[in-house]
This record gives C-alpha cells, structure tokens and sequence, in this order.
C-alpha cells in the first residue's frame, strides 16, 4: 500500500488532477442531500477543499494556482457569454438601478469597515483580511497586502483573516437569500409580469380607425413607434400575406405579434381588439388557411451570423414574414432591425415552397450546432486576461488592474452580445456552456478550499479568529439583507434580478450557483454580471484607499 500513500501524498500533475477530481466528486455528491429542501450545491466543494487541506493533503502550489485561475476565469468568462446576447439592453432598462444597490451595499460594508478601525475592535491588516473574506473578494485582498507591503507594514495576518472568514462571507449571503427568499417572493410583484410584458405575444385587431384606414403598413409602422409585426391579414373572408406596401381598409381583421406592453396602444391604433386567444397552446397555425404554412427554422448557417433581419429580404424574394424570434427562451418581435445569432428560432409564415428556400438560407440543421466554437471562447480567454492585467492609472502611487475575473467577465459578455457583429461564432448550446460554468466553479472551488484547508484549524483555534469571524458575519449579513429589502420594496426589482446583484455585488458565484439551483430563469445572471464588474473594480480600490488612509 505504500504505493498509493506515496501517490496521494508526494506532489506531481498526475496526484495534483487526482486530488483535485476527487474533491469535485466529493463535494458534488455532498450537494445532492438536501436539508428541509435546502441544498448549498456546488458550495459543499469548498468545503470538501477546507476538509481534503485540513486532514494533510496538498499539491504543487504553482498546480494549485493554475487550476484554481483557470477554473475561475472559464466559470466568469462562460458567465459573460450566456448573459452577452441580452446584458446591454438589460443593463438599459434595469442596470442602472442595479448597480445603485450594489453600490448601496458596497458602502454600508466599507462603513462598517471603516467604523471597526475607528473603534480600534481589530487592527488594519486584520480588517481588511476580513473585508475581503466578508465579501469573498481575493483581487481585494491582493490590493490591499501589495498598499502595505508598498508602505513597509505586514501583510501576512490579512491573508489569515481572508481564509477564516472567506467560508462565512460565502455561506452568509446563501442563508441570507433562503431566508428572505418566502418574504421576498411574496413581494415580487415585478419580475414574472416584467417577463410577460417583454415576451413577443400575438394578438388580432379589427381595423376601425379612420387615420390608418388607407394608409400601407410600412407608414404605419413608420408612424407609430412601437415594434410590431402583421403576419396575416383577412379581408372578406380571404387570407392574405401582407407586405410592407399593403393597405389597410375598414374592417381588415389583422393578426399581429408585439409585446404585451404594447397591446393598449395598438388597440387604440387600429380601432378594436377581438378576444381571440392565439396564446394557449395547441394552435393549428396550418389550417388558418389552406395556402400559408407557418414554420420554426433554426439559424445553423455562420454566414447568417450578425445580419439583420430586413437584409435578407425574405418577404420580398419568397413572401415570407418573420414573426418571432426564439432566443435563450425568451420570444422577440421580429423587427426589421433584429440581428439573427446563430442558434436563433425564428417561425416564419409563407407558402410551403417559400419557406422551403428561406429554410435553405438559414441552415436549419440542429446537428450542426451541437459542436460548440472553441475558437471564440479561447480567443476571448486570451483577450480578457489582457484585458485584466491593463493598468488602469486612477492618481494612486500605482496603477490598478481589473484582475484575471474582471477582465473574463467584461470580453465574456463583449463577445457574447458583439461577437455576431464581427461574424464570430459565439453561440453555444445551453448544455455546453452549463458544462463549462460548472467544470470552471466545481475546479475553483476545489483548490480554493484545498489552498486554505492545510492552516485553517489552527488559525480558527486563535483568539483573535472569534474576531474576524463576529466582524466578518455582521459585514456580510447586515448589508445583504437592508439593500435586498430595499430592492424589492422600493425599487421594485424581481426575486431573480435581487438575488442575483446580491451575489454579483459580493463577488460571490458560489451563492450565484446557489440561486440558479433554486431561482428558475436567467435573470439571477444577467444581474451578476450586470453589476460584477463596477462592484470588483470598486473594491479594489476601496482596499487600497482604505490602506492609505490609515497610514496617511
């Protein structure tokens, strides 16, 4: 048996990737129990590190930061490109909002920091160990040790305090969010109906407004302003296929796809709206009429990559019209306008034969898109680790970085919403970016707890770890649990979009896994990374401006 000992414990790649897997299995396995319907998910892998680091094992350190970094920045990069497609119009209608109460979070823990010091309750090495560890930030933690190396001051005991207090500022916002997840919910009056409001729904309208009766639906949709699409059109009881220069008459019974939000303004546009339910499900959209089909193509073609809609002329060449969009399960009005991605559903409306050719242009073959395009996700890898290691020159007496996960985060979502424009392949399958996220999160918490495991019992069993632990709960806890109740309360965010700044605003993915475990939807995502980047910039400078202060 000597043979294994000497396996698990003398250092080499092969023990290193051993270790490391074993660890992942172990916490994963960990995360199927569930207590009272609660579960910590993939955070049982930090622990099983803590557990694996405690009892004696270890790996080359230069392994361990390796597997550790790259496991970090292929979950935040993965991150980025999800939520990429949708981040900047996300950001426009609620990202100012957001990043308000992340902020608000931000400066209620800098204060409490900050009134800690003043007290002289821990020294200024000690609080900001446990700054960074309350609010799981190791960028903030570097920043801060390199300010008082720079000013000739220890720097060793902030690291301590960061280990202790790092499984508290995790576990602290994932107790938090499931205990206010009830309460929060009941007072969600936003987030399901904010969804229903942006979803392409299909409504019909009689025409009985004189100003638009004899006017064709390209001036209309001109005049009006609201995003709209008129797939059908009845006239004395024929169907017709619409086109932009067709004219509207008194009495045209019409069959429009648009938001929900829109539906008022249109009723008051065209004259009338008829109580026909076109969105319950079992519709035959076939036997409307004998000689139009209506279809679901899927984008498989690169080419088509990044070209708007209006450009490939569908309805002029083949007397097809576009009606709906499909993407990431969320349905788009299909606006002249809408660049196509690939991986996009679009159903379209128009003869057997004229469908048949758009279906050529498009791909339309679902196997193709089953293999995923390396080439983006490592090229935009390579970019944002350039991009984090830019110095960012803000007046100190050295320049700031965005850091290996600052800078994934930011390429991630800017090749995931402007890829397309450029003709790069971004997509990938829900699947194949859910493996990556979760081989990413599962790797760095594997040697995040393995790198604080082996000092960890003894540090806990010093006096001043009692401290850092009562200092660290309260600046993890107080903050989360006042901005989420001003969250929904007052600025009327959803249970998703809340839970998900909360975690983005911590810097914390393993809550972030925590709520998409629980949290149906993407919207926990969009807001992590809608407010992740400000929210780690900040804290870096926070760390290094507070040293400074100190000793100013």
């Amino acid at each position: 048996m000597m043979w294994l000992t000497d396996f698990f414990l003398t250092p080499s790649p092969l023990q290193a990737v051993t270790i490391i897997a074993a660890i992942c299995a172990a916490g994963l396995s960990l995360a199927k129990f569930r207590l009272r319907g609660l579960s910590l998910g993939s955070t049982f892998v930090f622990f099983a590190g803590i557990a694996a680091g405690a009892v004696g094992l270890n790996i080359d350190a230069q392994m361990l930061a390796y597997a550790q970094s790259f496991g970090l920045v292929l979950f935040i990069y993965s991150l980025g490109m999800q939520v990429g497609p949708g981040f900047f119009s996300a950001f426009r209608s609620g990202g100012g909002p957001l990043n308000v109460l992340s902020l608000m979070i931000l400066a209620l823990g800098t204060c409490m920091a900050v009134g800690v010091l003043l007290t002289g309750f821990l020294p200024i090495a000690d609080t900001m160990g446990v700054l960074s560890g309350a609010t799981t930030n190791t960028p903030a933690l570097g920043a801060a040790q390199q300010t008082l190396a720079d000013l000739g001051q220890p720097d060793a005991v902030a690291a301590l305090a960061c280990a202790v207090t790092y499984p508290i500022g995790t576990v602290g916002v994932i107790l938090a969010i499931a205990a206010m997840k009830r309460w929060l919910a009941a007072h969600d009056h936003s987030g399901e109906k904010e969804q229903e409001q942006q979803q392409a729904t299909v409504f019909s309208f009689h025409v009985k407004n004189p100003a638009v009766c004899g006017r064709t639906l390209s001036e209309i949709a001109q005049h009006s302003h609201i995003p709209f699409v008129v797939s059908r059109l009845w006239r004395h009881g024929t169907t017709m296929m619409p086109a932009a220069q067709t004219t509207l008459q008194d009495d045209d019974r019409i069959l429009v796809i648009t938001e929900q939000k829109f539906v008022d303004a249109l009723t008051i546009y065209f004259g009338q709206l008829d109580d026909t339910d076109w969105n319950k499900a079992g519709i035959d959209w076939n036997s409307l009429d004998k000689n139009l089909i209506s279809q679901r193509l899927v984008v498989t073609r690169p080419n088509i990559n990044g070209r708007k809609l209006s450009s490939l002329h569908f309805r002029e060449r083949y007397g097809v019209t576009v009606t709906r969009v499909k993407r990431t399960g969320i349905q788009l009005v299909a606006t002249p306008n809408l660049m196509l991605r690939l991986g996009d559903r679009i159903t379209v409306v128009g003869t057997e034969e004229g469908i048949s050719h758009v279906s050529d242009e498009l791909g339309n073959v679902v196997k193709s898109l089953d293999d995923p395009n390396l080439v983006a996700i490592f090229v935009g890898i390579f970019l944002g680790l350039i991009l984090g290691s830019l110095p960012i020159e803000v007046g100190l007496d050295y320049p700031l970085r965005l850091g290996l996960a600052g800078g994934s985060v930011i390429m991630g979502i800017l090749i995931g919403s402007y890829g397309p424009r450029l003709h790069m392949v971004s997509y990938t399958t829900t699947s194949a970016n859910l493996m990556l996220r979760s081989l990413g999160l599962t790797t760095y918490l594997a040697c995040l707890g393995l790198s604080a495991g082996g000092e960890f019992i003894s540090t806990v069993m010093q006096p001043a770890a009692l401290s850092w632990m009562l200092v660290s709960l309260v600046i993890c806890v107080v903050p989360v649990v006042i901005v989420a109740l001003i969250s929904v309360t007052r600025f009327r965010q959803s249970l998703g979009s809340t839970a998900g700044m909360l975690c983005g605003a911590m810097a914390n993915p393993i809550a972030l896994s925590y709520v998409n475990d629980n949290i149906p939807g993407d919207k926990a995502s969009v807001a992590y990374v809608t407010v992740y980047p400000l929210a780690m910039f900040l804290r870096v400078i926070i760390a290094q401006v507070m040293v400074l202060w100190w000793f100013a």
